[in-house]
């Protein structure tokens, strides 16, 4: 893979200003959900993109994975694929007589898995313990799968053919859920112009190394947050489990993975604490696939826009 990787003295802020400057060269326009693709990895949490086949979900994960110079393994998930595929199975060695483990894709820094709602829900529930622990646990041994380890998906709108509604306790597992939409139309033009975007994909050079990605994470967690911030979150999350507009609150795991978003934003934005603004910019992809109105009609959007009028900041 051909590098660009920076000293390790690097200002933090310079190695992620050049990160969200290469992947803004791959994926037109979308300037917004890049720089928040970026803000779910570096908060060390998993990233699922929703949207129409061709709208560049697939180029926006390889490109992730190989300017955070990443090792990257795709996974078409299908409905007849198995567990054993992704994880790996055992195999008998009649040269020794005994069982030896062969590590399937999983075994990656960078899990791309493509349409995962088209697999069966026992395939996508195999991914659970190894997004949640890190791990997984193979007949009698538990295996550490590589650090970092990311896992982004993508999957089709769920009123396409052959799909499977991923559970709620999966969604949870996802820190974020990006949709890119269509592109602008000075975006598309220049997409088309240049023939697509695998060209720019192959000249892409990592950025960081795995070593300086671990150093920035470190960097997102001393971040600081006020108690006064604190306090707003909690009136946040407060107000989806006392409300009547939704059948379930946010959990911690979802409150959690809120404020390291909010963190790591920060961070991308070149300040050591963070303000409710960051809050307020991460809430549409950190809690809406957690949020279920009651009346399966409202949007997350308008849920979420309703919860920001009502909840005061101070």
């Amino acid at each position: 893979m051909t590098t660009n990787i920076q000293s390790i003295s690097t200002p933090t802020y310079q190695l992620i200003d050049d990160i969200v400057g290469d992947l803004d060269t791959i994926i037109y326009g979308k300037s917004l959900i890049t720089k928040q693709a970026i803000c779910c990895l570096l908060a060390g949490g998993h990233l699922l993109i929703e949207d129409l086949p061709g709208m560049g979900k697939t180029t926006l994960a390889q490109g992730l994975a190989k300017i955070l110079g990443l090792d990257f393994q795709r996974v078409q998930f299908t409905s007849d694929l198995l567990p054993a595929d992704i994880i790996g199975s055992s195999i008998y060695r009649p040269s020794d007589e005994r069982f030896i483990f062969k590590k399937g894709p999983l075994f990656t820094q960078v899990l791309l898995a493509d349409e995962i709602n088209r697999a069966s829900p026992k395939t996508q529930s195999a991914l659970l313990e190894a997004m949640g622990e890190y791990q997984v646990s193979v007949d009698t041994q538990t295996l550490a799968l590589p650090n970092p380890f990311f896992v982004i998906a993508t999957q089709n709108p769920l009123h396409q053919s052959g799909t499977f509604p991923l559970p709620e306790s999966q969604l949870d597992r996802f820190m974020m859920r990006l949709s890119l939409g269509y592109p602008t139309a000075e975006a598309e033009r220049l997409l088309l112009k240049g023939g697509g975007t695998q060209q720019v994909l192959d000249k892409i050079a990592a950025q960081v190394s795995p070593e300086q990605l671990m150093v920035i994470q470190k960097e997102v967690a001393k971040v600081g947050v006020s108690d006064s911030l604190l306090d707003y979150l909690q009136r946040l999350l407060s107000y989806t489990r006392e409300s009547q507009e939704f059948d379930a609150g946010l959990s911690p795991r979802a409150a959690l993975s809120w404020l390291h978003c909010a963190k790591a934003w920060a961070l991308m934005h070149q300040r050591d604490y963070v303000v409710p603004d960051d809050l307020q910019a991460l809430m549409l992809p950190v809690v809406g696939h957690r949020l279920l109105p009651k009346d399966n009609v409202s949007t997350a959007q308008t849920a979420i826009n309703a919860i920001l009028n009502k909840v005061d900041v101070v």
